[in-house]
Order: structure tokens, then C-alpha cells, then sequence
């Protein structure tokens, strides 16, 4: 009896992983409850087929098979980048749009997506690039009502509707344009592969299409996804695989403020962000974050202090508050806002131990002021301050910063960076810095005028500078 060949095979929607039968965890990422049901590709059997090439004769086309080449034969050739026009983009993406590239950038609905693009490409048709941007999801006439609102008018800038992949490729051969638009790339459908538009075989296939065309014809596509309920891209991992750069727009929709931040980048780093603002013109660059997140500061108000974090080569100042009051039940709440949960209360089990706070009788609130979320540890000694103020009802002097990493110990350690947390501090007129004091002995002697460095051991050394 004839082997039958599967038709359909099991993807996890979170890393890409295919399997022959549905299991409940995925064997790959360990995910559950994330494998579904598509199409796979029917191609012959590379062996197979050489066996049939083998007994008619020569194989067909291995006259023109590629060959393996060693670097050094490799021609150097310099990369073709375009800026976007902002600054901010322009530093996630590493210095500008690589020609022939294929960047993905997702984000939750209504977060400024489609608008950042629609005014990347009137700049660029501004600049005399050919553009064109091709829409799945609204009319030429809602494009053309946000594209006055936000002055894109270009003669290099065109405009196509249309969800069939066929049609799309044909116009993107015949008109050439040095970049295009897919939004979005789960509203595209190929008539070759079976499913709904959106569907795990639709966007992988069409991803796959648009990725040979960007790299035989040099075309730079930048491709809108949406995103699930739990933050990341529709579809299978692999979509994110397959492209050259992942942008996610981070934020509140009903908030004004807005970070773009580069998951994946072939051609840069991925530990830059760019901060946008959302106005009734469009996004706007926001060039000095800090100044911008400490924008109405409370003043000698309990509970509130500012720490610095890094994000990719740059620092941000960002206020840290703290409420704490006596909790009316027998088990005390614990809430944090921008920050991780359980770093919150280990931190307040650290206070507890170390310096005899009774925590355990207090609720607890926590929160990054201005919209941003870190995690990163430098903002230990922050939060421990913050809810120490809150708690003896003292504040912390405005012109005060403290960073560092705070140990089950109680111990303050080294951080990342240093100096230009520093930095960042004296731009803005901060007189007076608490940092780990390994940080201090290494800084030799390097700071910045009008600020004072105050190295701390511990808690408690934190605790009887500042509360």
C-alpha cells in the first residue's frame, strides 16, 4: 500500500514548532494549549528526486546550483541606510532603513502603528523616495483623511487597497518603489495556500513571499502585525524569525506616551528604544525623556523619589512612588505599577528583616510614574527609599537620585553604567546622588560639577542619608 503523504501538520503559535500530532504542551517552548492545526508544504523529496534526475541523466539546472565561497572572496559592499526623519527611529533601527530589509512592527490596537509609518513615508517621499503603501484594513479615503491630518502629501507617495497577494506582488514588480508598506500582513491572502486571511499558514507563506521579493529586488518592506492578548505578534514565532527587524510599540493607548523598542535587529543593536508622544498631529519625538517623565513632580510630598535607569546606551530619570498604610485586614495588599510584583516584595521582606520595619502590618503600592515599565535592578535602592518615606511619612529632598542593587542582605551593589546615570542626573539639576559605594571607588574622581556623590553600603546607610 502507497505511503499517504500528511496534508496538514500541529504549530505552536509561540516558537514555530511543528509536530505530526496535536499534543497539549508544546515540546519545544513547553507553551500549552498552543498548537493548532495547518497546511504543510508538498515538496518532493530531495532524494527522490535526484534518484529520478540520476537515471534520465544530468541533474536539470546544476550548472547554475550556487557554490560554497569562502569570506574572503566575498565582495565587500558598504550598507545602503536611509533616515527615516526621526532621530528616535532612526537609533532602534540602528542608523536608518537598510535597503532590501524586512522590519515588523507590532503593537496593541489603536497605539500609533499605522500612524508612525504613514509619516515615515511621506518623509521619505519628501526626500525623493519612491513609496508605496498598501492597505488591507481601511479605504483610500480614511488613509487620505489621516494622511492630511498629519500633512503627508508626496508625489513619491502612492497608495494601494488591495488583500490578495498576487495583485500586490504584480504591482509591487511593475512599480518598483524603494519601499513599501504591508498593513497589515494579516489581511493579506494567497490564493495558493489554504485558510483564512490571518491564519498561521496565510501569514507565514505570505511573510515568506515578501521576504525573497525584498531580497531579489532590493525593495524595503516595512510590515504591520497585530498583536494576541498577551503582547506579542498574531501567528506563529516564526514570522519574527524569518524578518530582519521586530519593532514593538510599548504604552497606553488612551496615554500619550509611547516607546518603540527593537526586539530583533540584523542590522544594530536591540538594546535601544525611541520615546514618541502622541499628538492631534501625530507622534512626536520626545528627545529628552527624563525631562519629560519628571514633568509635574510632586514637591515635598512622602513616598516619592527619583532613581535612573539604562535602557540601551541611554539613561532615564523616572520617579518612584510608594504609598504605605495600615492594611484594615489581616493579610496586607501588595500592588506594584511599572515594576515586577515579586521584586516589590522581596524588597519590602528585605526592609522587614534588615531594619525592623513591621511592613507585614502595612498594605504597599508601588508605582513608575509616567507610563514607563523596567525591571531593571538598578532601581532597587529607588523603590526601597520610596516605600521607606511613605512609611515614616518623611520626604526625600527634589534634588535627590538614588540607584543601585539591593541584596537579600541588605547589601547596595554595583550597577551597570554609573557614570552616565550620573550624567544624566547633573543635566537635569540634581545635587545630590546615592549610589552603591563599589560604584563610587571606581568612578575615580570623574564628576560631573554641582553634584554630590554619597557611596552607601547597605540600607541603612541609604536610609540615614535621605529619611
Amino acid at each position: 500500500m502507497p505511503n499517504r503523504k500528511r496534508t496538514t501538520a500541529f504549530y505552536c503559535k509561540e516558537c514555530g514548532y511543528e509536530s505530526a500530532k496535536w499534543t497539549g504542551q508544546c515540546p519545544s517552548c513547553h507553551a500549552w494549549n498552543t498548537m493548532v492545526e495547518a497546511p504543510v508544504r508538498m515538496t518532493p523529496s530531495p532524494a527522490s528526486s535526484l534518484g529520478r534526475a540520476s537515471a534520465a541523466g544530468p541533474v536539470p539546472g546544476s550548472a547554475g546550483r550556487r557554490r560554497p565561497v569562502a569570506l574572503k572572496d566575498v565582495q565587500d559592499e558598504s550598507e545602503e541606510r536611509w533616515s527615516t526623519g526621526y532621530g528616535e527611529l532612526d537609533r532602534v533601527l540602528g542608523g536608518g532603513i537598510v535597503r532590501g530589509s524586512l522590519i515588523l512592527v507590532g503593537g496593541d490596537p489603536g497605539i500609533g502603528k499605522s500612524t508612525l509609518l504613514l509619516q515615515v513615508t511621506r518623509n521619505l517621499g519628501q526626500a525623493g523616495h519612491s513609496v508605496l503603501y498598501i492597505s488591507g484594513e481601511e479605504s483610500l479615503h480614511q488613509i487620505k483623511l489621516r494622511a492630511r491630518r498629519i500633512g503627508a502629501d508626496s508625489d513619491n507617495l502612492r497608495f494601494l487597497c488591495e488583500t490578495d497577494l498576487e495583485s500586490v506582488t504584480e504591482t509591487l514588480m511593475e512599480e518598483k518603489p524603494d519601499l513599501a508598506v504591508i498593513d497589515s500582513i494579516q489581511t493579506m491572502f494567497n490564493d495558493s495556500v489554504s485558510g483564512a486571511p490571518g491564519s498561521i499558514s496565510q501569514v507565514r507563506e505570505t511573510t515568506g513571499v515578501l521576504l525573497r521579493l525584498a531580497k531579489e529586488s532590493g525593495i524595503t518592506f516595512f510590515i504591520i502585525g497585530h498583536v494576541t492578548k498577551e503582547g506579542m505578534v498574531a501567528g506563529p514565532r516564526v514570522l519574527e524569525h524569518m524578518v530582519d527587524t521586530v519593532l514593538y510599540f510599548e504604552g497606553d493607548r488612551y496615554a500619550s506616551f509611547r516607546i518603540l523598542r527593537g526586539v530583533k535587529n540584523r542590522f544594530g543593536s536591540t538594546n535601544e528604544i525611541g520615546v514618541f508622544e502622541m499628538r492631534s498631529e501625530g507622534l512626536c519625538e520626545v528627545e529628552n525623556p527624563s525631562e519629560y517623565m519628571l514633568d509635574g513632580r510632586p514637591e515635598d510630598a512622602s513616598g516619592s523619589i527619583v532613581s535612573c535607569v539604562i535602557d540601551g546606551t541611554r539613561a532615564m530619570l523616572t520617579e518612584v512612588q510608594a504609598l504605605v498604610c495600615r492594611t484594615s485586614f489581616g493579610f496586607p495588599k501588595r500592588q506594584a505599577t511599572g515594576t515586577d510584583f515579586n521584586r516589590v516584595s522581596l524588597l519590602m521582606a528585605v526592609l522587614e528583616k534588615r531594619l525592623g520595619i513591621p511592613l507585614s502590618e502595612y498594605d504597599a503600592y508601588v508605582n513608575l510614574a509616567g507610563g514607563m515599565r523596567q525591571n531593571e535592578p538598578a532601581l532597587d535602592l529607588g523603590i526601597a527609599l520610596a516605600v521607606l518615606s511613605s512609611f515614616r511619612g518623611r520626604p526625600v529632598d527634589n534634588k535627590t537620585i538614588a540607584f543601585g542593587e539591593v541584596g537579600l542582605s541588605g547589601e547596595v551593589r554595583m550597577v551597570n553604567m554609573a557614570d552616565v546615570r550620573i550624567q544624566e542626573a547633573a543635566k537635569l539639576g540634581f545635587t545630590t546622588c546615592i549610589l552603591p559605594y563599589g560604584n563610587l571607588r571606581a568612578l575615580s574622581g570623574k564628576t560631573p560639577e554641582g553634584i554630590r556623590l554619597e557611596g552607601v553600603k547597605n540600607l541603612k546607610d541609604a536610609a540615614d542619608l535621605v529619611v
